[in-house]
C-alpha cells in the first residue's frame, strides 16, 4: 500500500507578511456547490458567482458551501471578504500542508482535517480538507473534490435529524464522516500487514522490506494525523468555541471517541510493522544460518578425505601400501566410511536433517 498526497506542499516566500496565499501552480478551477436546508426543504446547486452566496451568509437556513479547487486567488479573497474570514484562516486553508487543528476567530471557527481514501489501485490517498464554521453556514475547501461526504448529502436530502439542527451539527456530521472514512483504510492496512507477516516468515525478499517500510511510513502518517484530529475534536467537545452549542458538543465527543479508537488501532499497527521488520531480519538470519550450516557440514566431511588424499598423493618411494594391489579400493572404502560415519553422527546430533522432537539439536 502506497500513500499519495492530493497536493504538493507549498508555502509563501520567506519573509512574506501574514495571510499571503501560496496558490498551487496549475490548480484546479474553482467550483462552488451550495446546499441550503431547513425543516421545510432543501435547495442546492452550483454557484458561478461568489456574490450570489450573500443570501446564505445571514439567511435563516443552514448553508453548506463546498469549494473545490484552490487556484482562484481573486475568488478566494472575495469569499473571505463576503463571509468575514480572517486572512490567517484563509492562508491556512490555501497554504498546505497544515497540521490538523481547530482555531477560533471572530465570527467563525477554522478546522483543518486530513481525509484518507483508498483509490482504485488500493493506494491510500491523503488530502487536506478545511472547514470554516459560522453561525448559520459551513464552508468546506478541497483541492480535487473527491471526498467521503456523500452520506451527509444523502442525509440532508432525505430529511433526517440533520435538517432540524444548526450549522454546528452539520460541521460535526462532516468531520465525523471524515474520521469514519479512516476505517476502510485501516482495515486494508491490517490485511496488508497479515500478508507481509506470512511473506516475511515464509519467503522474505528485498521487496518485502520495501513493502514493510511503505506500510510503516503510511501508518506513522495516519497516526500523526489522527492524534492531531483527536486534539482538535477534544477542544471542540470541551466548548472552546462559542459557535458549538452544548447540544452539539455531545456529538463532537462521539467523534472524539472515534478518533481515539482509530489512533489506538494505528498505534498497534505501528508496533506490528516494527515487529515485522524484526521478523524479516530474523528470517534472513535463519536462512543464512541454514546455508552456513550446510556449508560447514560439507567442509567438515571433506577435512578427513582431504587429509587421506593428501597423504597418499605424496610421491615418496618408501611408503606403506604404495605398491599394494588393493591400496586404491581400500582408500576409497576408508574415505566413504569416514564420510558416512560423520553424516550419521551429524544426523543423530540433529545438526542436519530433522531436529529431534521436543528438544531440537543436542549439545555438542
Amino acid at each position: 500500500m502506497v500513500q499519495r498526497f492530493a497536493f504538493h506542499g507549498r508555502k509563501p516566500p520567506v519573509g512574506a507578511h501574514p495571510g499571503v496565499l501560496a496558490l498551487p501552480e496549475g490548480g484546479a478551477p474553482r467550483r462552488i456547490h451550495a446546499i441550503s436546508y431547513g425543516i421545510d426543504g432543501v435547495e442546492e446547486g452550483d454557484v458561478g458567482d461568489i456574490g450570489a452566496l450573500a443570501p446564505l451568509r445571514d439567511g435563516p437556513r443552514v448553508a453548506w458551501i463546498e469549494i473545490d479547487g484552490l487556484g482562484d486567488e481573486p475568488g478566494l479573497q472575495q469569499l473571505g471578504s463576503l463571509f468575514g474570514i480572517h486572512p490567517l484562516a484563509l492562508a491556512d486553508v490555501v497554504n498546505v500542508p497544515q497540521r490538523s487543528k481547530a482555531e477560533s476567530y471572530e465570527g467563525h471557527d477554522l478546522v483543518i482535517a486530513w481525509m484518507a481514501q483508498l483509490d482504485d489501485e488500493g493506494s491510500c490517498r491523503l488530502e487536506q480538507v478545511s472547514f470554516l464554521i459560522g453561525p448559520h453556514w459551513v464552508i468546506s475547501f478541497e483541492e480535487e473534490g473527491k471526498d467521503v461526504f456523500d452520506p451527509v448529502r444523502a442525509r440532508i436530502r432525505g430529511g433526517t435529524l440533520i435538517r432540524s439542527q444548526g450549522a454546528d451539527y452539520l460541521a460535526y456530521s462532516l468531520i465525523d464522516t471524515l474520521i469514519d472514512g479512516y476505517y476502510p483504510v485501516i482495515e486494508s492496512i491490517g490485511e496488508v500487514l497479515e500478508e507481509l507477516e506470512d511473506e516475511a516468515v515464509a519467503r522474505p525478499t528485498r521487496a518485502t522490506m520495501g513493502r514493510i517500510h511503505q506500510a510503516r511510513r503510511l501508518i506513522l502518517t495516519l497516526a500523526r494525523a489522527m492524534r492531531q484530529h483527536r486534539d482538535a475534536l477534544g477542544g471542540l467537545s470541551r466548548g472552546e468555541s462559542p459557535r458549538i452549542s452544548e447540544g452539539a458538543r455531545v456529538y463532537f465527543r462521539d467523534a472524539y471517541d472515534h478518533a481515539v479508537q482509530i489512533n489506538e488501532v494505528l498505534e498497534s499497527y505501528r508496533e506490528i510493522a516494527v515487529g515485522l521488520m524484526e521478523v524479516y531480519l530474523s528470517s534472513l538470519s535463519n536462512r543464512l544460518n541454514e546455508v552456513m550450516k550446510v556449508l560447514t557440514v560439507i567442509s567438515t566431511i571433506f577435512i578427513p578425505l582431504t587429509f587421506l588424499v593428501g597423504v597418499y598423493g605424496m610421491n615418496f618411494e618408501h611408503m606403506p601400501e604404495l605398491r599394494w594391489r588393493w591400496a586404491y579400493p581400500t582408500l576409497w572404502v576408508l574415505m566413504l566410511a569416514s564420510a558416512g560415519v560423520m553424516w550419521v553422527f551429524f544426523r543423530r546430533k540433529g545438526w542436519v536433517g530433522r531436529e529431534r522432537e521436543g528438544g531440537g539439536a543436542d549439545d555438542a
